[in-house]
């Protein structure tokens, strides 16, 4: 199949299956005599698991290690659970992490009531006197 009907079965863009080979996470494709590329079902089934991993935010470092274990079947899966494991440990401090932006954004909302000039937002006033800020 060409790459345009393996993006519609996979339901992505044809550069993220490019951008996928060139990263080295799809393998990439015999091509026919006219040079086409030239997919088969391994490449959905491999493209499937790859935008699965990715829809759980894994990297593609994770992706890699993840495929090769998957390419060695007779291994055993404690690498898969340990790496399960450190990216679940990833996302809880991610959750952490915007739980603190939000109560920072909610602080900040909070601080105006509105009804007032622009000029006179507590807002707009906060987010100019945050500490640590990043002045351009």
């Amino acid at each position: 199949m060409k790459i345009g009907e393996l993006a519609a079965l996979a339901g992505c863009p044809v550069p993220t299956i490019r951008f996928f080979e060139a990263e080295g996470l799809l393998q990439s494709p015999a091509r026919t005599a006219s040079n086409y590329r030239d997919y088969g079902n391994q490449h959905v089934d491999r493209l499937a698991f790859i935008l699965r991993c990715r829809s759980l935010d894994m990297s593609h470092g994770e992706i890699r290690v993840l495929l090769q274990l998957q390419d060695d079947p007779m291994r055993p899966c404690d690498e898969v659970n340990a790496l399960l494991d450190a990216h679940t440990r990833h996302v809880e401090r991610r959750i952490a992490e915007l739980k603190a932006l939000r109560r920072q954004l909610e602080t900040i909302r909070a601080s105006c009531a509105g009804g007032v000039c622009i000029g006179d937002c507590s807002a707009l006033e906060s987010l100019r006197n945050a500490v640590g800020a990043n002045p351009h």
